[in-house]
């Protein structure tokens, strides 16, 4: 029984095509046959078989294939597209070249674990093994490719492109995949991921206003989560190396940031908002009971006025860091500039990035677990202000200054990972159901807390970051039912899971550097991009031997807790 949902399907002697209607005008096509020829074949109408009617469209339209009384095994070989019903034959015809489902699952268990080699690590403690190649392996979940036999179908035009030897790639959880996943790809298939950059200046294109796309799925840039963080991918890029096209990137970019709104979840044109940021540094908040103006701002996402701040302003000290390679000095000091607005929220009273209005006064009362509503999406987005707290990647030195010196930094970063929930777990995770995987205020379980348990490194206290990475890995990342902490989300979530379960991290992507945390393995090999080996060594390392000691760099000592991606 083939169910299309919304679509059509279509049977001929034994073989059922078809399609699925998705949104933006895009299809799922089918193309399917069994090894036995079916007894009788039909359209589904009032729970019975109609054999005289062969085609079906609309929802729930349903093809039955009836098989001989004894038939024990039906094979069903089947191809998808997004391009034909004929091209969904095609790719059936090429991928499953071999009758037998043996010969495929080996050739398929052959391709993983040549994926999955580049990273090599002996050690005694198998459950570690699992956990990271399992992570490894769900960071290949996202992008996917979409090329099929040189050509690609486009939501973001509506059409079928050659993909001229580049493949085309989509899918991308941008917001998630930034921090960790594009920096684990780059770092071992640069060819990849060349590829997928490429694939986001074809989508500007396409789509017909430049703009970098912020959550390119299937159907077309969703346009979900906040900002722009597409440039951090292309920064990071451009800062180790990469060959693309940088020029092109960086004004899909800058475009992105300042003509789209920086509303989250929107593809509408810059607004008031906008404007009231370029000029005043900040994305303002409502007071409560204050009306909405901007028509801009979607009516459950909110205006996140502290996550869209600070992520702008990470999102400009990226577009600096390009513009610097490109040699566009004014435009690099202009968004240097802007790079510091995160300091136009924060509150020296409370220590806290705290919103407030389009006259600058602080919104009060104000509470950093529980203030912002549903997801605290007036001000913060999925996660509160504790989370928040820590969001500025680029810079920091001046956080750390902002707060009162290392001390202070510390005793703040203590106290995150101390602090109660303040309600009832039920009460909390019904106003803030992505902020879980809690130690204290922290949240394992969402994006926008990863970087968090390396910043001791930035305050003289490495070996607090080496204790909490350890701990994290082996309370919400283990191998069984309750193993992963939130959602996947593409890869994101897992790829912290390969750095840190290796000891390293990019904190910052856009910078070519790696914080280091505490290998779990003895040895470690990386194959990288360039073909070197990057070889990682942890004498001594057990459950109980966490702490570095002493560490070597290339044969010479090395005293400092990162190192440089060169």
């Amino acid at each position: 029984m083939i169910n299309s949902r919304n679509g059509g399907i279509k049977i001929d002697n034994g073989t059922v095509s078809g399609y699925q209607q998705l949104e933006n005008n895009t299809r799922i096509y089918l193309y399917m046959k069994p090894d036995i020829t079916p007894l009788q074949e039909g359209i589904l109408e009032n729970k019975q078989i109609n054999s005289f009617i062969k085609e079906a469209k609309g929802n729930d339209a349903c093809a039955v294939l009836h098989f001989p009384k004894g038939t024990k095994t039906v094979n069903l070989y089947y191809g998808i597209s997004f391009i034909s019903v004929e091209q969904a034959r095609k790719n059936m015809e090429r991928e499953l070249t071999e009758a037998d489902l043996n010969t495929i699952l080996k050739k398929g268990r052959e391709i993983w674990n040549k994926a999955l080699r580049t990273i090599q690590v002996e050690d005694n403690n198998e459950e570690n093994k699992r956990v990271l190649y399992t992570s490894f392996y769900r960071v290949f979940e996202r992008p996917v490719c979409i090329s099929e036999d040189g050509r690609y179908f486009s939501a973001f035009d509506g059409k079928i492109h050659e993909d001229k030897g580049k493949p085309f790639y989509t899918d991308d959880w941008i917001w998630d995949t930034y921090r960790a996943a594009h920096p684990l790809r780059l770092l071992i298939d640069e060819k990849t991921e060349t590829n997928i950059i490429d694939s986001y200046l074809r989508m500007a294109e396409q789509m017909g206003n430049m703009w970098m796309p912020t959550f390119p799925e299937i159907t077309g840039d969703s346009r979900r989560m906040n900002s722009n963080h597409a440039v951090a991918t292309i920064a990071d890029a451009a800062t180790k190396g990469l060959n693309f096209n940088l020029e092109k990137a960086y004004e899909a970019c800058r475009k992105g940031i300042e003509e789209k709104t920086l509303a989250p979840w929107s593809d509408a044109k810059a607004g008031w908002i906008d404007e009231f940021y370029k000029i005043n540094g900040y994305i303002p908040a409502l007071q409560e009971g204050e009306q909405e103006i901007d028509k801009n701002v979607h009516p459950f996402e909110k205006r996140q006025a502290i996550a869209v701040t600070l992520g702008t302003a990470y999102d400009q000290w990226c577009l600096s860091q390009i513009a610097r390679i490109l040699g566009k000095n004014k435009e690099a000091d202009y968004y240097s500039k802007c790079a510091y607005n995160y300091r136009n929220v924060y509150n020296s009273q409370t220590g806290f990035f705290h919103p407030k209005d389009q006259k600058g006064k602080w919104i009060t009362p104000f509470d950093y677990r529980y203030s912002g509503g549903q997801g605290a999406r007036n001000y913060y987005g999925e996660n509160n202000g504790w989370i928040y707290r820590w969001d500025v990647p680029h810079n920091i030195e001046d956080l750390i200054s902002l707060m009162g010196g290392k001390e202070k930094f510390i005793s703040n970063l203590d106290q995150m990972f101390l602090e109660p929930l303040g309600k009832s777990k039920f009460e909390f995770y019904a106003q803030l159901p992505d902020h879980t995987g809690n130690v204290g205020q922290f949240s394992m379980a969402n994006e926008p807390s990863l970087h968090i348990p390396y910043l001791y490194n930035y305050a003289g206290q490495p070996w607090k970051t080496q204790k909490l990475i350890r701990t994290l890995l082996k309370t919400w990342f283990r191998n069984d039912l309750m193993g992963i902490p939130g959602d996947e989300d593409g890869g994101g979530m897992s790829a912290f899971v390969v750095f840190s379960s290796l000891g390293f991290y990019p904190v910052t992507p856009g910078f070519p550097a790696y914080n280091i945390g505490s290998p779990l393995f003895s040895k470690t090999k990386v194959k990288l991009s360039n073909g070197k080996i990057f070889e990682i060594e942890a004498q001594g390392v057990s459950e109980e031997n966490k702490y570095i000691q002493s560490a070597n760099l290339n044969g010479q000592k090395w005293n400092k807790p990162w190192f440089s991606h060169d």
